[in-house]
């Protein structure tokens, strides 16, 4: 079960507005749905959290890249939500890099029959696994209330609420929940 909300910045404070995924399959298209909310191109902030294992933000302003944390990215890569947000920039990989196929590696990480290289510039498969722990940017709301450490430190459980409460949006955002 998953949980996701827009809160879009306006003159007036936050507006919320709960959100379907079902029909986003990449971080350009939640970029574009947060762009729509945006009201005169302010910050807009998409909200998930499923099953109080892991939560993400994005941000967006205005026409800039989406800024995204993603709070355990282990967990969120099991979840078509999470993988929307876990991109090989975040992750830190190349565009195209995937993890292998571990039924087909020995023990020593290599494939069968494959020799070892010391100069293979394949990367390693600890190299492409996805982290335990928060991945992204870490001070995506240092500027609205909450700042780097705080956020390392919210549990997944009742992280939205704390954030929308340091935005003064959580009346807003209880009402879509």
């Amino acid at each position: 079960m998953y949980f996701a909300a827009l809160l879009a910045r306006t003159e007036d404070g936050w507006e919320a507005s709960d959100t379907e995924l079902d029909d986003v399959e990449t971080l350009s298209d939640l970029t574009d749905l947060a762009r729509e909310a945006s009201v005169d191109e302010d910050t807009v902030l998409v909200l998930i959290e499923q099953e109080d294992a892991w939560f993400g933000v994005v941000r967006v302003d205005g026409e800039d890249d989406p800024r995204i944390y993603v709070s355990d990215a282990a967990a969120a890569a099991r979840s078509s939500y999470g993988e929307i947000l876990l991109t090989d920039e975040l992750l830190g990989r190349e565009p195209g890099d995937d993890v292998a196929d571990l039924d087909s590696l020995d023990l020593d990480g290599t494939e069968d029959g494959e020799p070892e290289d010391a100069d293979d510039e394949e990367p390693a498969v600890a190299d492409l696994a996805v982290p335990h722990g928060p991945v992204g940017d870490s001070a995506i709301l240092d500027d609205l209330g909450v700042d780097e450490k705080e956020l390392r430190i919210l549990d997944a459980e009742d992280a939205l609420s704390s954030i929308a409460d340091a935005l003064g949006a959580s009346d807003v955002l209880e009402t879509v929940r």
